[in-house]
């Protein structure tokens, strides 16, 4: 970084949900290297994780992507690439910008391959380090885990919400469903902060109210929805309609979801599994850990379901308020766990 870190103030707001990152969640080791990559909008949060580790007493590498490439970028920087290749422990805490996300998913395939403990922590910001950062993981892990055995016996799964969602998931057993709970084990990378189960449905129908959050760069762009949600039809599994009175959401999210042949399809079928969250702020790293149902259209990500079929996009969609059937069993009424 062109400030080195020793020089940056940092809240010490933050600490806590540093100490999380990297002793609960990653559970770095004196013995182990971790690659840091971040970028100056994040350099603060940067900090406070570096101090961590150094506390720990593991060797790290900090990489500020400004500093080695221009941004946006087409791809990761080969030197990260080179670095990474090198450590048991990763964590990527940067703004995501239009176009960057083939530069992550290179930087994934070698966390995927190496089996590096990564964190990923996409558009973190000092609220959601005050925030979901400071889960008591352990707690978020146990329910996660009883949601996976529901879900992964379920042939199907109903969400209704006040706003309007009424949309049925139906489900391959061929296809493995995932936690990401927020510890993170060398079999897959994770969301920080954690808390989620998903798996890739093998069709899914309905109606879906995003008054969260939509994914990738539109976030950031557009925020929360509440006041002005994106409407979204689904037909065996693909996106065939979209409506919101924000009709440059609308223009910008059907662009986003016909970028290839596969990006209008559902990928990823999931349930938000973090108690410690009940609001949405407008940032999905956050939002779509919030107890509840979230799906995503494009990549997904075969390598840990077992889909057969990729896209280059991915990009998560948000509600709120749901409940929850898993086959007749209700497992969730108005966000509130059941079981």
């Amino acid at each position: 970084m062109r400030r080195p870190l020793a020089e940056i103030p940092v809240d010490p707001e933050l600490a806590l949900g540093a100490y999380n990152a990297v002793r609960v969640c990653l559970q770095v080791q004196p013995s182990e290297k971790v690659t840091v990559i971040t970028d100056e909008a994040s350099q603060e949060i940067a900090a406070s994780l570096v101090r961590e580790i150094a506390v720990v007493g593991a060797a790290y590498c900090l990489w500020g992507l400004e500093e080695i490439a221009q941004r946006p970028l087409h791809t990761m920087p080969q030197p990260i690439l080179a670095d990474l290749e090198t450590s048991q422990v990763s964590v990527f805490a940067a703004q995501a910008q239009r176009g960057e996300l083939h530069s992550r998913m290179q930087m994934t395939e070698v966390v995927n391959r190496r089996r590096i403990r990564h964190g990923h922590m996409v558009n973190i910001n000092k609220q959601i380090m005050k925030e979901g950062m400071r889960a008591d993981f352990r707690k978020v892990d146990e329910i996660s885990v009883r949601v996976r055995d529901i879900a992964s016996a379920a042939h199907s799964i109903r969400a209704k919400s006040p706003a309007g969602t009424d949309v049925v998931a139906q489900f391959n057993s061929k296809y493995r469903w995932i936690k990401t709970s927020g510890i993170i084990n060398p079999d897959k990378w994770g969301n920080l902060p954690g808390g989620e189960v998903f798996t890739t449905p093998e069709q899914v129908d309905g109606t879906f109210v995003i008054d969260g959050v939509v994914g990738d760069y539109l976030c950031a762009r557009f925020g929360d929805l509440h006041n002005q949600p994106l409407f979204i039809r689904v037909k065996a599994s693909r996106l065939v309609k979209a409506h919101s009175d924000n009709l440059e959401l609308e223009e910008e999210f059907w662009k986003y979801t016909h970028t290839d042949e596969e990006s209008d399809r559902v990928g990823e079928f999931a349930i938000g599994t973090n108690i410690a969250l009940d609001h949405v702020i407008g940032h999905i790293l956050q939002d779509e850990k919030i107890p509840g149902v979230h799906m995503a259209f494009g990549n997904p990500y075969a390598e840990h379901t077992g889909a057969d079929w990729y896209s280059s996009t991915h990009i998560d969609v948000v509600g709120t308020k749901f409940d929850i059937w898993a086959d007749d069993r209700q497992i969730m009424r108005e966000g509130q766990f059941l079981i």
